[in-house]
């Protein structure tokens, strides 16, 4: 665990969770399957696009990649149930339908995280 990046990934959780509650209803709608996959997809390959290349930047070690992920995602993966328990008064300006999108969501952001930093060997670059 590296309590500097966990530092990070809780400013990270509060700045994605503030933006969430000002517009979020923008980017979760009810009714909007087509809109949901989508957001689904290209937050996954966002995330694991991005997290092999911030560990490279932060000049990482590939051994230490995982404990870096764990380390930046264990507050989504710690509060988030929060937010999807408590979903209508996190989120007020959200539908509340959209709890189980909401954590289906955080689930797959995690995952992508993981899978970035998993699918090169270690020692390999990309």
């Amino acid at each position: 665990m590296n309590g500097r990046l966990l530092v990070f990934g809780l400013a990270g959780w509060l700045i994605a969770t503030a933006a969430l509650r000002l517009a979020g209803q923008h980017m979760l709608r009810p009714g909007s399957w087509i809109g949901v996959v989508v957001l689904l997809a290209a937050s996954f390959g966002l995330i694991a696009w991005l997290m092999p290349r911030l560990c490279r930047r932060l000049n990482l070690r590939p051994e230490q990649w995982f404990g870096a992920v764990l380390s930046l995602w264990l507050p989504t993966l710690l509060l988030d149930p929060f937010s999807s328990a408590f979903f209508p008064v996190v989120f007020p300006n959200m539908d509340p339908s959209m709890a189980g999108v909401f954590g289906g969501w955080m689930l797959c952001c995690c995952a992508a995280a993981f899978v970035g930093v998993g699918l090169l060997p270690p020692g390999a670059t990309a």
